[in-house]
């Protein structure tokens, strides 16, 4: 697989101690990940060839179509666009993860073809210009004129032929890179630092992240010169300083520089970026807070600090912040081990990533939906009462978010286990294996969810048997229990620890078992259990996670509340604002399951009770079409 020469290569060069385990060491089980990876890989290939480098031989002069194509891109791809041709670099970094992740070559000879191709337009375009756009963009915004974020929509080219090197090993992609990083090395060598800086203010996407990676790869000094020449310092320079430059700004034309940052004191160990992450991270989440998805934005940008009542508007939450910030936080994570990011990446991943991306609806014998049964990208997550998702179609709309769904599900099994030496990281719970090498010994764990159903699927094993199931009435009603086995595989015993995750949403404490063996209670949320053992074969731990009805209430307003249960928000299908009571007793006592069961599953499906009109609650990821409310206010 791509993997075999993943550290000369660059790809796991960082500096930090803790690092996720590679993309092909962990296998996903869980049915609800695999169908997105499924979808987004379908989707991959529906898109043809020509399409998708359309805008880029259009460049070139290798097309010479007197007309459009009827069934060309549409949308920010559409030819008269300036943002023309940004998707095609967020798709060879998408297929460049799957492949990592699966192996799958029918995949990578599609995006080996589009670099080859990409190669013939840059020795097209004289040997170092390879963009779907003119290079007099650049040009106008150097004099101050205005254009549509030339830098944003270059970075994603960078972006995919950087990852097809470093997740898929192709040497022509990194070959076309550094060609192309020529032209902006030559390009930027004209102007003094405060040149440079206003060229700066018009949006440049991941570019100073580029320069990093390619200098990590290559460490050709030229990129050092690139880092120091794109380096962001009106944006850096007051967040170092302690000051608010992101209250009323765009939010996701900062995130990647400072995922930049992130990078770079990877690459080079300077302080000054961490410094840069820690303070953005600071500003953006801690002291601006956050809504119950983990989401922040409303109409892409940054809020006024614990000031999120007056912003739940019909463009919340955009998608691009939520895969970016997920991004950032895996950095922190990286360099402090601690349990409070993982915690945001995980409500971000169900409430975000599950909630906007490849939605189905459940179907079951005898009923069917009214409105459409899939939905492909939601640009924004409405939290306006009433509202609906927008989604977005395959072939005509290809706005930013659209670009960062196939990045965020080209390889979910990311966030999930990370290793430091004689250390292993359980942060993530879905049904997956996870393979290592601890003390020179492989490893696999094999983490299992117990649906506590009394079976793994139905109690009878086909319409003419009926199997006698005694634990299946051990639980009468829903349990309300997130119970998780860890099995070791080892060739020979083998001593390390394993830090298991206890998410903050827990209800009671956490207790841990070994091999039937209560060793640890965590009383509280979002922190590790430690288990260091001398680990056998066939060796199981067991994590038990008390779940239930959590009321969130905005950071300024402690009565308007939303609803989670264990990471899930919860939303309640009205098509207007509703108000709840709650006779005094707690927000969460309002909820009641509903329809706790089906078939051999438990259901998180809830309703009001002692409420005007009753309102039936789903989690927030299974909306589709509906009307729906995440945020309540609440009287006593």
């Amino acid at each position: 697989m791509a993997n075999a020469d993943q550290n000369k290569m660059g790809i796991d060069a960082q500096k930090d101690s803790i690092n996720a385990l590679p993309f092909d060491k962990v296998a996903v089980h869980d049915e609800r990940l695999k169908r997105q990876e499924g979808d987004n890989r379908a989707y991959l290939m529906e898109l043809t060839t020509r399409n998708l480098l359309y805008n880029y031989e259009l460049e070139a002069a290798i097309t010479h179509d007197a007309n459009i194509p009827g069934d060309i891109h549409g949308g920010w791809e559409s030819p008269t666009c300036q943002l023309r041709g940004h998707f095609l670099g967020h798709w060879l970094s998408a297929a460049a993860m799957h492949y990592a992740a699966t192996g799958d070559r029918e995949l990578k000879a599609k995006a080996d073809v589009i670099v080859d191709r990409l190669a013939k337009c840059q020795e097209a375009n004289g040997g170092s210009w390879v963009a779907s756009i003119p290079e007099k963009y650049l040009y106008r915004i150097a004099r101050g004129r205005e254009i549509w974020a030339p830098h944003y929509t270059i970075h994603k080219t960078f972006m995919g032929l950087v990852d097809m090197y470093r997740y898929a090993g192709n040497r022509t992609a990194l070959s076309v890179a550094d060609h192309f990083a020529d032209w902006f090395y030559d390009w930027s060598s004209r102007f003094d630092r405060d040149q440079m800086d206003d060229i700066l203010d018009f949006e440049t996407g991941g570019m100073l992240e580029i320069w990093v990676q390619l200098y990590d790869i290559t460490r050709n000094d030229k990129y050092k010169k690139l880092m120091e020449r794109y380096y962001r310092q009106r944006l850096f320079t007051p967040l170092i300083n302690g000051e608010d430059p992101l209250t009323n700004m765009h939010a996701n034309t900062t995130i990647p520089e400072v995922i930049a940052a992130a990078e770079a004191y990877n690459v080079t160990g300077e302080e000054r970026y961490k410094d840069i992450v820690t303070a953005y991270w600071n500003s953006a989440v801690t002291e601006r807070g956050t809504l119950a998805t983990g989401g922040q934005t409303n109409g892409e940008i940054w809020g006024p600090k614990k000031s999120l009542s007056a912003r739940l508007g019909l463009k919340t939450q955009e998608h691009c912040t939520v895969y970016n910030m997920m991004r950032l936080a895996d950095y922190l994570f990286r360099w402090t081990g601690e349990a409070k990011y993982m915690d945001y990446i995980e409500r971000n991943l169900y409430n975000g990533v599950l909630a906007q991306t490849y939605w189905h609806w459940e179907h079951t014998n005898g009923y069917s939906p009214e409105s459409p049964d899939f939905g492909l990208i939601a640009y924004f997550l409405p939290m306006r009462a009433g509202a609906r998702k927008g989604w977005g179609s395959k072939f005509n709309d290809f706005f930013c978010c659209h670009g960062s769904m196939v990045q965020a599900n080209a390889a979910l099994n990311r966030y999930m286990y990370y290793q430091a030496d004689l250390d292993l990281y359980v942060t993530m719970y879905f049904d997956s294996d996870a393979s290592f090498t601890v003390g020179g010994k492989n490893v696999t764990i094999k983490q299992r969810r117990d649906p506590l159903t009394g079976s793994f699927h139905l109690s009878s094993t086909s319409s003419g048997k009926q199997l006698v199931n005694r634990t299946a009435a051990q639980y009468p009603h829903n349990p309300d229990t997130l119970c998780v086995y860890l099995q070791i595989e080892t060739e020979s015993s083998v001593e390390f620890t394993i830090h298991a995750r206890i998410p903050e949403w827990i209800q009671e404490p956490a207790v841990v078992s070994y091999n039937d063996r209560q060793i640890a209670v965590a009383e509280e949320g979002s922190c590790f259990v430690d288990i260091r053992e001398e680990f056998h074969d066939g060796d199981t731990i067991c994590i038990s996670m008390k779940m239930g009805i959590q009321a969130c209430p905005l950071p300024d307003d402690e009565n308007m509340v939303a609803f989670m249960y264990g990471p899930e928000v919860l939303a309640g299908l009205c098509d207007e604002e509703r108000m709840l009571y709650t006779g005094g007793d707690a927000p969460e006592h309002i909820l009641v399951h509903e329809n706790e069961r089906e078939w051999g599953n438990w259901k998180s499906d809830f309703k009001t009770v002692g409420q005007p009109a009753g309102i039936h609650f789903i989690p927030l990821n299974r909306v589709g079409y509906e009307n729906y409310c995440v945020y309540f206010p609440i009287k006593k």
